[in-house]
């Protein structure tokens, strides 16, 4: 039997509808490629091309804005305003531009290559800031020439600006701002070389609120350096903070009047608010142009301010040593009290002079039978010898220190100094020159301006502050600043017949401040003229307004300016005058006359065996 053939049909695979769709696939395939051609060619074409020029990511550094300063009354005083410098990146940076850069500075090349040495120590990718206060041509002119000065870059910082003339000068309230030393980039991780930072003042003390925080920024940058593009769309950038505004404790207007008062002079004033240790005003003489140390600070011009007539770097309120001179002589008085050695009636006889041994201790009169509030009213030197004897050093340096003599305020801003007291076994005569303020005792103006606030207040001895308060730049707030006040262990009593006594010193005839009275303003003072073996003596008062609710304590010296009923009260009168009466005429004293002296430059007839 015959197998049948099996036949197979083979399909026709070029078929004209199978070509068709072929055709119609492979259109498609060519026109997705074509449309993502035309997306990243056209599209986004220049993006990828800042990507594919971008060879590295740079972190930039942005410096903060320093905080700015306010009166109490709110009036802007100091503030900050944009600086250009120029900054080097040592890892971009190549030596072959050097007379490029050199030529459009118009600096010698020295300069630039000690700049760098003297920072090759830390990290190279940290920008070392060569030169501050560029001017806006340079500046136009470096970035003219970026191209090729790779590693070069300007950026911008904070620079000080003043907002009063130059006779206001407040030299030694603000204090300036300079570059770290090695020793800030040493002890402190938040600075880089070239950084700006306080160094004396308020600038240094508040330094960590003033300063603010830096803020980070990522970017691509091509292989001359050049910025190309923000990196990650400034995801991972670090926003920058402002340094915090502070709000200061001090009047404008009276520490202008207070700075013309001591024009020409040497000396300080520091004004208080005896309720809080607030300082309204304070000024150190002579000092300098506070404007000088703002951005760029050359060597010529530091070295004529420091070795200028007269020291003005000093700031004499918290460093310079004085004898208190009669100004001593109320807490003498109120320890005498405090102890119940004398009591309000106790009198002591006045001959003129007070012997001791082979000694004489003088006085500016024989003032006969003196109770306290008299020889506080008359500064009746024989008063004091007696009851000093009486006392002993131990106790005097007891309420000494009560008042914060032999030691420091801790005022806030550095610099200040303290010194110590006479220590407790001292001959005879020197105990009772102690008395009236003399011997080995010294004080500073601060001191003095505290003393005469406690006074003042009662017993409350506040920490002297010129900052009230800061905004504080996270919560949005105005935060104030404590300060914790002591409490003195004296009756108020006693106070009380002290303050009458200074009372009579300027409001009735034969107080040593009687030629600086005002009929509308109640003024409690005490004259002293403090010795001085290098020249004539200096002149102080010390005082406060008014006699029933003080609102404003003054110590005030001159130096070399003799007794301090001529000098230094009628500039303590006429600052009380502005502070009670900003807007009015001051009306000077009609015919002062010259009252006796409040102290003898020599009260013995030989030299003080103390010295």
């Amino acid at each position: 039997m015959a197998r049948e053939k099996n036949s197979i049909e083979i399909p026709n695979i070029c078929s004209q509808e199978r070509v068709k769709i072929f055709r119609i696939i492979l259109s498609l395939v060519i026109g997705a490629i074509l449309l993502q051609l035309i997306y990243l060619q056209i599209i986004r074409g220049s993006i990828y091309r800042v990507e594919s020029e971008s060879q590295a990511i740079k972190k930039l550094t942005l410096e903060p804005f320093r905080g700015n300063f306010y009166d109490r009354n709110g009036q802007l005083i100091v503030q900050s305003e944009p600086s250009y410098i120029l900054q080097i990146t040592p890892s971009d940076y190549s030596p072959v531009c050097l007379p490029l850069l050199t030529s459009i500075l118009g600096i010698d090349s020295n300069f630039i290559n000690e700049k760098l040495k003297k920072f090759e120590k830390f990290s190279k990718f940290i920008p070392v800031k060569i030169l501050r206060d560029l001017d806006y041509k340079k500046v136009i002119l470096l970035e003219e020439y970026s191209d090729f000065l790779p590693g070069v870059e300007v950026a911008v910082e904070s620079k000080r600006l003043y907002k009063f003339d130059s006779l206001s000068r407040m030299t030694h309230i603000f204090g300036y701002t300079k570059e770290v030393s090695d020793v800030d980039l040493k002890n402190q991780t938040y600075y880089q070389p070239g950084d700006i930072i306080g160094k004396e003042g308020l600038e240094s003390s508040y330094e960590t609120y003033l300063r603010g925080e830096k803020g980070v920024k990522f970017v691509g940058v091509n292989p001359f350096g050049k910025i190309i593009s923000d990196f990650d769309g400034g995801k991972k950038d670090i926003p920058i903070r402002n340094g915090c505004d502070l709000y200061l404790s001090l009047d404008f207007k009276l520490q202008k009047r207070a700075e013309r008062l001591m024009a020409g002079k040497r000396g300080a004033i520091v004004a208080i608010d005896p309720n809080n240790g607030e300082i309204l005003a304070y000024v150190s003489k002579p000092d300098y142009d506070i404007r000088l140390f703002s951005g760029k600070i050359s060597h010529k011009t530091y070295d004529s301010v420091k070795n200028a007539q007269g020291k003005p770097l000093i700031n004499r309120p918290i460093s310079s040593p004085y004898q208190p001179g009669s100004t001593w002589k109320m807490l003498i008085a109120l320890a005498g009290l405090q102890e119940g050695i004398i009591t309000e009636n106790s009198v002591y006889s006045c001959g003129g002079s007070y012997p001791l041994g082979e000694k004489v201790f003088k006085c500016h009169g024989a003032h006969g039978n003196m109770d306290v509030v008299k020889a506080i009213q008359y500064s009746c030197n024989v008063f004091f010898y007696k009851l000093a004897r009486e006392l002993g050093t131990a106790r005097i340096n007891k309420y000494a220190q009560l008042f914060g003599f032999g030691g420091k305020t801790k005022i806030d801003i550095p610099g200040e100094r303290s010194y110590r007291l006479p220590q407790d076994s001292i001959p005879l005569g020197s105990l009772v020159q102690y008395g009236i303020g003399q011997a080995n005792l010294v004080v500073t103006p601060i001191q003095m301006a505290v003393y005469i606030a406690t006074i003042a207040n009662k017993g409350t001895r506040y920490v002297p502050h010129f900052v009230r308060a800061y905004y504080n730049n996270i919560t949005g707030t105005i935060d104030t600043f404590r300060f914790e006040p002591v409490k003195l262990p004296i009756e108020s009593k006693y106070f009380d017949i002290v303050q009458k006594g200074m009372f009579n010193v300027v409001n009735l005839p034969g107080g040593t401040g009687y030629g600086i009275r005002m009929p509308d303003i109640k003024i409690c003072g005490k004259t002293g003229t403090a010795q001085n073996p290098h020249g004539q003596d200096h002149s102080w008062f010390i005082c406060f307004a008014p006699y029933e609710k003080p609102q404003i304590a003054l110590a005030v010296i001159v130096e070399n300016a003799g007794w301090g009923a001529t000098v230094a009260a009628p500039i303590a009168r006429e600052l009380l005058f502005y502070y009670f009466h900003p807007d009015a005429e001051y009306m000077p004293i009609p015919g002062l006359t010259q009252p006796k002296p409040d102290s003898l430059r020599n009260e013995t007839e030989q030299p003080d065996p103390f010295d």
